[in-house]
């Protein structure tokens, strides 16, 4: 595909960033658009995705999208998620059609299909915005199903929903988890039993360009697709192997599951009358984060593969020597 321009929304972030930087040394021509400075060698719009003329700007001679752009929170005004999430993707659909973009990968998440229990070996299943748990998840949805709709003769649609992406660099799940650990916070709920799956941050951007490249494929277009290592381990597992790989203590005291959400569903209620830190502020617990970290979620890997024709090529063990020598290297 040398010589095709892809336009990668959200490159400022962690996925987003290792997506087009692969894209650059692919030998594809690429634009990125995010609202500050993404330090890719690449063109760049600076804007917002909710800005139609912005988003005009940037999709100006490319063929394919990969739209990453999102706002992703445990918490947040929700009218802030509306706005990312669904009118944003609103505006990047039309314009994509209207600049005569053929292929447009919409990166989604696992969530918009998870209801709070357990999923165990299950498929993508569809996107449900009345069942999803909470306003990023709930939004997502929307915009998912929105985007498959989209899928139409000469513009190819696929949802790709990578779960819990991670490696060097990673500041949303190994930065947070690490910052813990080192704090004597980090805590399991139910003891850490739950088997859940994760995505090393390579694995999910080979994924996103097999997404790209086999999109036009009649049994592609049109199809939701979760990505991750298909190498299920203990909550207790992961937070560790992240936590040692910095040279942190691991996780300490486990909190029952019942205690855990309702203790989540009242810091939910607090933190909306008096958020701590300013509006960016997170809480440190939520109903959500609670089932997240107290019910098993691994998917069933093998029509990912077969469809996509993709595989991972770095297991878990192998991410975490990477992350260790990355915290080593990086003196942090």
């Amino acid at each position: 595909m040398t010589g095709e321009r892809v336009l990668v929304t959200g490159a400022s972030g962690f996925l987003g960033g290792a997506l087009a930087r692969h894209l650059i040394a692919s030998g594809r021509e690429v634009t990125v658009m995010q609202r500050g400075p993404s330090g890719l060698p690449c063109a760049e719009i600076r804007g917002d995705i909710t800005d139609p003329e912005a988003v005009a700007r940037a999709l100006v001679g490319c063929d394919s999208v990969v739209h990453l752009a999102a706002k992703v929170a445990i918490s947040g005004p929700a009218r802030e998620f509306v706005e990312v999430n669904v009118d944003g993707t609103r505006t990047m659909l039309e314009a994509a059609r209207t600049a005569g973009v053929s292929r447009f990968v919409h990166v989604s998440s696992p969530s918009v299909a998870h209801g709070g229990t357990a999923l165990v070996g299950a498929d993508a299943g569809g996107a449900d915005p009345h069942r999803a748990r909470g306003d990023y998840a709930r939004t997502k949805a929307v915009a998912e199903r929105m985007a498959l709709a989209a899928d139409a003769p000469g513009f190819a649609v696929v949802a790709i929903r990578p779960h819990l992406v991670w490696g060097p660099g990673d500041e949303q799940l190994v930065g947070r988890i690490v910052a813990r650990a080192r704090a004597g916070r980090l805590f399991l709920i139910a003891g850490g039993c739950a088997l859940i799956d994760s995505t090393y941050v390579d694995n999910a951007v080979t994924a996103l360009v097999a997404a790209l490249d086999r999109s036009p494929d009649e049994e592609v277009h049109g199809r939701v697709f979760v990505v991750s290592n298909g190498q299920p381990r203990t909550v207790a597992e992961l937070l560790a192997g992240m936590a040692r790989a910095a040279g942190a203590p691991g996780p300490g005291r486990s909190l029952p599951y019942w205690l855990a959400r309702s203790a989540g569903s009242v810091v939910e209620r607090a933190w909306r009358v008096h958020p701590r830190g300013g509006s960016a502020g997170e809480p440190p617990l939520t109903s959500f984060l609670a089932e997240q970290l107290g019910t098993a979620h691994w998917f069933d890997q093998r029509e990912t593969r077969r469809a996509l024709e993709w595989r991972p090529a770095v297991g878990l063990d192998e991410g975490f020597a990477r992350l260790a020598a990355w915290f080593e290297q990086s003196g942090r």
